[in-house]
């Protein structure tokens, strides 16, 4: 069920950052655009991803017996919430994704940085 995500995930940060560097011509990702780029992916990770999370907690979360699988699971949201209950919650999940990954993604270059500097033809 990740899978999905993880791709918008890395593959939004990679786009962004690529484009930055292109823009303007730089060799690395500085670290306030890796700020942005980082929290803008965590977003890009949650529009992905809540669906199969708000399934899989509903599932997890139920009386036993009640699903036999996922697709139960989604057959009953679709039928009692409509298919907006797979994203109830959002607006909560984005105010942390943003400043959650862009701290993960300004670790990453900051410690990327130091290693350039520690070693720079490796």
């Amino acid at each position: 069920m990740n899978v999905p995500a993880n791709g918008l995930y890395f593959v939004s940060y990679e786009i962004l950052t690529n484009e930055y560097k292109r823009r303007f011509n730089r060799p690395n990702v500085d670290l306030i655009p890796a700020i942005i780029a980082g929290g803008l992916a965590g977003i890009f990770y949650w529009i992905g991803g809540m669906p199969a999370d708000v399934l899989k907690s509903r599932l997890q979360s139920a009386p036993e017996g009640k699903f036999n699988n996922i697709r139960a699971v989604f057959k009953d949201l679709l039928k009692n919430d409509g298919m907006t209950a797979l994203y109830r919650g959002f607006t909560p999940v984005i105010l942390r994704a943003f400043p959650a990954n862009a701290a993960t993604f300004f670790g990453i270059e900051l410690a990327n940085a130091v290693f350039r500097q520690l070693a720079p033809d490796f």
